[in-house]
């Protein structure tokens, strides 16, 4: 794997056939199928296949749309997309030509027949299910970072009534990375256990994860009115995405939003919002959003094909030991556990307990990492592992995780373990956590001032141990421990540790 290509925290996803019965049951691909079979062996239709204005109004009856304010608008992208996906296929008439229908005519041009993508829904696998669906999505997310052209129409035209391509002011481009962006991020979010329909991400966080400088304290008017901009956009974008079963959104209040020039801002100030409604209650007024596991689904097989490393849980299932413990450091807690329970679930307990064993040692930086993480795999086994560990116990590396486990599962016919065993395991945990993240943590400094009080002459001790991080270890307590006696004797004793070596 090249070292610049992205990685992203692994995802839980559901099984192909449950995500491929939340495709069949999204709104926008539930309306699509349903026209389709409509369609059957021959629907007349206008150019480029639209339904004619009595058949759109069938159709919106049809779906149970008709009291919908926005209901032939809604039929309408439905049938877009079964044209898109295959679902409905569009032939010409003989001798059509559309530059000769009259512009304000609704005149039939052509046939619309149930296509052979419709029996895919039936009689197709989840794979086949879900890479239809992903066909269609991408024709939404296309239609969702392009504007209105509507309102693109009159902000192009000039006072004489002419179009003022000039005035020009949307880059597809970059209207679609920003999409995929926001995506991404919501994406990230959900992956380290910070976004769920539990708990949905308020659209204004989202769009300034976008907008707003990591460095910027404080943000300026100028980002501000950014992030607000954005938030309509990204408004009407969510709207345009939550029928195709990818997040679940709840829209910006309307009594939020003014119109100024013919756009819509989100208000400064709001007239008649009522102080006493709870704190959470007013952030999700300016909307909430959050990824379907279909979402999760949908943007991780986008983010391969670009070729970002977005894994799964469950990927390494199959692999060697070797391969988990050197993967489950990059995974959030729940995540490495459930890696780790499924990795278990497809070996004989005493299997894997020796084949994680002998993947943990090493001498090398990342060793005792492996152990770490090795220990807490082993947790989840029962005592059909117990010989496994008994086979280490005169092990250099591995004696003291062993006799921590077998202590923990109520084994007493064990060998106390000797001091050297004692402090090579002190010292090789302690190595384990001192990461980028956790080296100054509070969970870790408790660890060393507790460390040091069980043992009365700890550092006259612990200098001595023959282990390749002892100096680190020894350097990195004098720079956790809260008593300033203790510290001194902490940099002395990694003074001596690396002057023996």
């Amino acid at each position: 794997m090249s070292a610049d290509r992205p990685t992203m925290p692994p995802v839980r996803l559901p099984s192909d056939a449950e995500l491929a019965r939340d495709a069949l049951s999204a709104p926008l691909f539930a309306r699509a199928a349903k026209l389709a079979r409509w369609a059957g062996e021959g629907t007349p239709v206008g150019a480029g296949g639209e339904l004619l204005a009595g058949q759109l109004q069938t159709a919106t009856e049809l779906l149970g749309l008709e009291a919908e304010e926005d209901g032939t608008a809604y039929a309408a992208e439905a049938w877009q997309l079964a044209l898109d996906t295959g679902l409905v296929e569009f032939t010409e008439n003989e001798g059509a030509d559309a530059e000769d229908l009259d512009a304000d005519a609704d005149q039939p041009y052509g046939t619309a027949v149930a296509g052979e993508e419709l029996a895919t829904l039936t009689s197709g696998s989840p794979q086949d299910v879900l890479e239809l669906w992903l066909g269609g999505l991408e024709t939404v997310l296309a239609d969702a970072a392009a504007p209105d052209l509507g309102d693109l129409v009159e902000q192009l035209t000039d006072s004489s009534g002419d179009l003022d391509l000039d005035a020009l002011d949307w880059n597809p481009e970059e209207e679609a990375d920003f999409l995929d962006g926001i995506l991404g991020n919501l994406y990230l979010l959900t992956a380290v256990g910070e976004g769920s329909a539990e708990r949905p991400v308020p659209l204004p966080a989202l769009a300034a994860s976008m907008i707003v400088p990591d460095d910027m304290d404080e943000p300026t008017d100028d980002i501000l009115e950014e992030v607000s901009d954005a938030m309509m956009r990204l408004d009407d974008q969510f709207r345009m995405l939550a029928p195709t079963g990818i997040v679940h959104y709840r829209p910006v209040d309307e009594s939020l939003i003014e119109v100024v020039d013919g756009e819509g801002h989100i208000r400064e100030s709001v007239d008649g919002v009522d102080s006493e409604l709870p704190e959470d209650e007013d952030v999700a007024r300016y909307g909430m959003v959050a990824l379907t596991p279909l979402g999760l689904f949908a943007v991780r097989s986008r983010m391969l094909d670009a070729g970002v490393d977005a894994p799964a849980v469950g990927d390494l299932a199959e692999a060697g030991a070797d391969d988990l413990l050197a993967a489950l450091p990059g995974h959030p807690p729940a995540a490495a556990r459930a890696e780790a329970e499924l990795w278990l679930a497809r070996r004989a307990p005493l299997d894997a307990a020796r084949e994680l064993l002998a993947a943990a040692r090493g001498a090398d930086d990342e060793g005792p990492g492996r152990r770490l993480l090795c220990q807490q795999t082993l947790s989840l086994l029962g005592t059909e592992a117990e010989p496994a560990l008994r086979e280490v116990l005169d092990d250099p590396q591995l004696g003291g995780l062993a006799r921590v486990w077998l202590a923990e599962h109520g084994v007493t016919d064990v060998p106390e373990p000797g001091q050297d065993v004692v402090f090579w395991l002190t010292i090789d945990t302690i190595a384990a956590q001192l990461t980028a993240e956790e080296e100054d943590s509070e969970e870790l400094q408790g660890l060393v001032e507790s460390l040091v009080g069980q043992h009365s002459g700890f550092f006259d001790l612990a200098w001595k141990v023959d282990h390749p991080a002892t100096a680190d270890v020894l350097e990195a307590m004098g720079r956790l421990h809260p008593d300033k006696a203790t510290a001194k004797e902490a940099r002395k004793a990694a003074f001596k540790a690396r002057s023996r070596g």
